[in-house]
């Protein structure tokens, strides 16, 4: 969306290093206009009631598994370089319309309640929800499809409309989804996209009603900030610096094997992957070694993005931020097991799984969210220990703890300071939604109730049976 003359901005591909699309930057005039759109429409969604906007939202779901996959599957790895959760994408929005379809109705009868007052028998009372009426959502560039859709779909069901904002760096998935979404006109009427920078999201925080934003801590603050000038909710899911905590009594090929997928699944690129580990000192020198093994047969995914397991950093700059924790820990002390600096391969920044080990927590890589396959290694001699380290930091977002029982990992999951911790294996994060975990620290702000709830404000309706109590001059001198 935009106007004649309006800001453009290149995109690159990622594979290739070259601007293959340009983006025209929907300024806030533009914003207006699609905001306003909605909310005309939003009146008729909720009125549909929640059975309604299921059939509406089950029909979506058919399309998206039909003529509707392959483009929307094709347009997320232009985004991506083609990763392995541009291949799931489409999966993963089936699992939430259809999770929610099953679910929605319950949610919103469970928060409505109705009674008689304590005071005065005579008045009964019941909640109306009512669903914010726009919703805008800032999406983040790492799995964009994904994630916007994740923070997009749930206030459908709630009977609110939405507009998202994705990020500059991979919005091509947008016209593919609005593509589908058109396939459905009652929800063509209340769910839409604006594509732009900063400059976007300013203007749909000015006007939505719920702010849903995923991305970085200092663009988090900056989110909250705004949000709170408006006196509007947001909820946020920020950054992670994920440890895993593998036991003296952890199987050792399958702590690897979870470490492995953990950190670089998505070359690294998922706010819950694996970036650090603390490892029992008796076995921390064969699970260096068995994780040296494993990592260097790992391959990136080109020339055929359908082969290898590693995709292309989405964006140049990560890899610069990648190669600078590297610097900086060798820089201190550290040693290099496997791998190395990122490189590049006809346009395309890539880099292989990457092993630190002699890391402290003076170096950056332990502290700041590093977004790459690295994976730094430290050694721990107690549980104690263990847990110390694990909650030094300011992120809380997810981790994952390994030993030989489920109930010694347990143990030391329950005194990690994150949302979600995986038991007896690493990445269990996917699978949280119905969890609804919180986030820890500085990993972000969660709504202010679980679920559909968050979306609706509950209002109460006060009926009286009775007669008007009539203020006579005894019962003014009884109110005094």
């Amino acid at each position: 969306m935009g106007h004649e003359g309006a800001r453009k901005i290149p995109v690159l591909d990622p594979r290739s290093g070259a601007v293959d699309f340009e983006l025209t930057v929907a300024d806030a005039v533009a914003v207006q206009a699609a905001a306003r759109r909605l909310r005309q429409g939003q009146g008729a969604w909720n009125a549909l009631g929640v059975d309604g906007r299921v059939a509406a939202l089950a029909r979506w779901a058919q399309e998206l598994a039909g003529p509707f996959r392959a483009p929307i599957t094709e347009a997320d790895s232009r985004d991506t370089g083609g990763g392995e959760v541009s291949r799931i994408a489409v999966d993963m929005m089936l699992g939430i319309l259809r999770g929610n379809c099953a679910s929605a109705k319950a949610q919103l009868e469970a928060i409505t309640r109705s009674g008689t007052s304590r005071a005065n028998p005579d008045v009964a009372w019941r909640n109306v929800l009512k669903p914010y009426p726009l919703v805008g959502v800032i999406s983040p560039w790492n799995a964009p499809t994904m994630l916007s859709m994740l923070r997009a779909i749930p206030p459908l069901f709630a009977g609110c409309a939405v507009l998202v904002k994705p990020s500059e760096v991979a919005p091509r998935f947008a016209s593919a989804v609005r593509a589908s979404v058109e396939s459905i006109p009652e929800l063509a009427a209340v769910f839409d996209f604006v594509l732009g920078d900063g400059e976007t999201g300013q203007a749909l925080i000015a006007e939505a009603d719920f702010i849903s934003f995923t991305g970085s801590v200092p663009n988090g603050r900056r989110v909250a900030e705004a949000c709170a000038r408006r006196l509007i909710p947001c909820e946020l899911e920020l950054g992670g610096k994920d440890p895993l905590v593998v036991l003296a009594s952890a199987p050792l090929e399958d702590a690897v094997a979870a470490a492995l997928r953990g950190a670089v699944t998505s070359t690294g690129q998922v706010c819950f992957s694996i970036e650090r580990i603390y490892v029992h000192e008796s076995i921390h020198d064969a699970f260096v070694s068995g994780l040296a093994e494993r990592a260097r047969g790992i391959r990136i995914n080109h020339p055929d993005p359908l082969q290898g397991q590693l995709s292309p950093f989405i964006g140049p700059h990560q890899a610069g931020i990648v190669d600078a924790h590297l610097d900086d820990a060798l820089a201190k002390g550290a040693r290099l097991a496997c791998g190395g600096k990122s490189f590049t391969r006809d346009g395309g920044r890539y880099m292989l799984p990457t092993i630190l080990t002699d890391v402290t927590h003076d170096m950056r890589i332990m502290q700041e969210e590093t977004f790459g396959p690295v994976m730094p290694v430290m050694r721990f001699r107690t549980a104690d220990e263990a847990v110390a380290l694990a909650n030094d930091t300011i992120f809380g977002l997810s981790a994952a703890v390994m030993a030989g029982t489920e109930e010694e990992a347990a143990a030391v999951a329950e005194r990690i300071d994150a949302g979600n911790v995986s038991v007896q294996d690493a990445f269990l994060t996917f699978h949280a939604g119905e969890a609804q975990a919180d986030k820890f620290g500085s990993s972000g702000v969660p709504g202010n109730r679980p679920g559909l709830a968050r979306y609706v404000r509950r209002q109460a309706l006060l009926v009286n049976h009775g007669k008007p109590v009539c203020l006579t001059q005894q019962s003014l001198r009884a109110a005094g």
